[in-house]
């Protein structure tokens, strides 16, 4: 399958703030480590999936594959090609490749503008359009795209007359309008109604089919990973703790942490006295990470390697890679 966007070694880290008095007399400069030392790939048509719990990174690294967010160290290619940096004819090109759904289309939306307005504007700041004719047609094509029908309806309304669905819909047909091939989806259904969250979903793999569309798809529920996704990637603390297919993921994963979402995770034809896996403790303190494996302090099989020395991220069987000293199916909430 042909790379259309790809991460090695990719760091993001952030300076720690600390108090008045430790910014003036400290000498060890504490970071965040957001991402350290991912590496993905995203094939042409895929459906790529980040799940893990708030904090683990997730964002910064869809942000840090848009060139929305500045990398530490690492290299991210599109396309074969470094991504661009600033704000030159090369990063305008690739922005127009490459587009970004938020998270809360109550937000991303400006609350003065028109939809005609909100979802053209990508082609003005571009100058791909010379009249005001030819914008309106183009508009009409997106919300086509995204599902709201008829588009004539929906042009001249604010966001406040929209629904919720309707302000996400809104949303990507701002991102398709420029015809892009890659998209960063950002938790882009997890504001809105479980009865819309489908019709969302849906409207993305048709995207994906009829336009071709690679997708990062990034969420904290691995339920609408599995539905969606044709490979998904499992973060903790920035770091990736496993990758497969969706179906190896969820059906012979060999991570503990994998398999704690897992059992949590409602499933199919599995009865309800199912034994759940139920993580102990909190998550550290991302700016004091604990030393070897960073999931040591709450895994449930630790040993006393795990407590000293960080396992990489090896493949255990094809298309299957883990970071585990002891990868291992264990018999909890297993499909």
């Amino acid at each position: 399958m042909k790379s259309v966007m790809e991460a090695s070694a990719l760091h993001v880290h952030f300076k720690a703030r600390g108090s008045f008095i430790q910014e003036i007399f400290s000498n060890h400069q504490k970071k965040v480590k957001a991402v350290d030392g991912v590496n993905i790939q995203i094939g042409e048509g895929e459906i790529f999936s980040l799940v893990g719990e708030s904090g683990s990174g997730k964002t910064t690294v869809g942000k840090a594959l848009l060139a929305l967010e500045h990398k530490t160290s690492g290299s991210i290619l599109f396309n074969g090609e470094e991504i661009p940096s600033g704000t030159g004819k090369s990063s305008r090109r690739f922005r127009q490749k490459a587009q970004m759904i938020f998270q809360d289309p109550y937000q991303s939306l400006n609350p003065r503008d028109i939809v005609l307005d909100i979802v053209g504007e990508p082609l003005v700041v571009n100058n791909l359009i010379k009249t005001s004719a030819e914008k309106r047609e183009r508009v009409i094509e997106a919300l086509g795209w995204a599902g709201l029908r008829p588009q004539e309806e929906y042009l001249y309304r604010l966001p406040h007359e929209l629904s919720g669905g309707q302000r996400q819909r809104v949303a990507i047909a701002a991102a398709l309008i420029l015809n892009p091939q890659f998209i960063v989806a950002d938790e882009p259904v997890s504001m809105l109604d479980v009865s819309i969250r489908a019709d969302i979903l849906r409207l993305m793999v048709e995207m994906r089919d009829r336009l071709g569309i690679s997708y990062l798809f990034i969420t904290h529920d691995l339920s609408l990973a599995w539905l969606i996704s044709d490979r998904i990637a499992i973060m903790y603390l920035g770091k990736i703790m496993e990758i497969g297919s969706s179906e190896l993921i969820v059906g012979s994963s060999l991570h503990p942490y994998t398999q704690a979402l897992i059992s949590v995770m409602p499933l199919p034809r599995v009865t309800k006295n199912k034994k759940r896996l139920i993580l102990k403790g909190e998550t550290p303190d991302p700016i004091d990470l604990p030393v070897g494996c960073r999931f040591n302090p709450r895994c449930p099989v630790v040993q006393d390697i795990c407590r000293r020395q960080e396992p990489e991220l090896a493949e255990v069987t094809p298309g299957h890679q883990v970071a585990c000293h002891f990868p291992k199916k264990l018999l909890v909430g297993a499909p």
